[in-house]
Parts: C-alpha cells; structure tokens; sequence
C-alpha cells in the first residue's frame, strides 16, 4: 500500500521551532520528489518546501526559516520548521511525485499524506 504519514505537528509560541515528519511506504523516497505543502483556513494551498534527489526548492515565505532533508535509511522525509510565526499556522500535508522542480509544484501528486497541524500562537 502507498502511504505517506506525517507527524510531529503541535501548537508552539512565535518564534519556536517544530519538526515534521512524513514516513513513506510503498515509495522510495529518494526516487521520488517529496514535497511539503500547507492550508490555512480560508486560504489556497501553498507549496512549503521539496526534495527531489539533490535538490531542494523552499516557499518564498519559508526559504531560510525552514530546511527539508531525507533519511533514506528509514524512508522518511523531514521539515525542520524555526523562527516560526503565526502565519505559519496551518495544515501541513506530505506529498510524492514522480519529480518536480520548486516547492510549488501543481502535477497530480501520487498520494497524499492525512496532514498534521500546526499552530503558532503570538
């Protein structure tokens, strides 16, 4: 079964930092592009950061706050998340591709994870 999990959400003050994970079964990541994407209420859904073999394509509003990187040993794809502000409250889903080329990426996904929330109070 193809499946991604993400975790590691939670509710953290201004400035804090949180890690997310998403594990993969059924994909390789390192074969695959693994992005991260998010959805506040009321809001469109915006891609957040992605790796696709040697490269990583980060969101104008994350890029030097947020780093997303690999363990291919256990299969799992990271979003380590600091200096995080409220706006950053959101949804954040996990997400593979057969490629893509900047954290935006609109193809069809080949599956979603069931998302982990993250909330960053003032």
């Amino acid at each position: 079964v193809n499946q991604l999990v993400e975790s590691g959400g939670g509710s953290v003050q201004a400035g804090g930092s949180l890690t997310l994970s998403c594990k993969a079964s059924g994909y390789v990541v390192s074969w695959n592009c693994m992005g991260w994407f998010r959805q506040a209420p009321g809001k469109e859904r915006e891609g957040v950061a992605s790796i696709y073999h040697d490269a990583m394509y980060y969101g104008h509003s994350v890029e030097g706050r947020f780093t997303v990187s690999r363990d291919n040993d256990k299969n799992t794809v990271y979003l380590q998340m600091s200096r995080l502000m409220p706006e950053d409250t959101a949804m954040y889903y996990c997400a593979a591709a057969h490629w893509c080329n900047s954290a935006s990426w609109s193809q069809p996904a080949r599956s979603w994870g069931q998302g982990t929330q993250v909330t960053v109070s003032s």
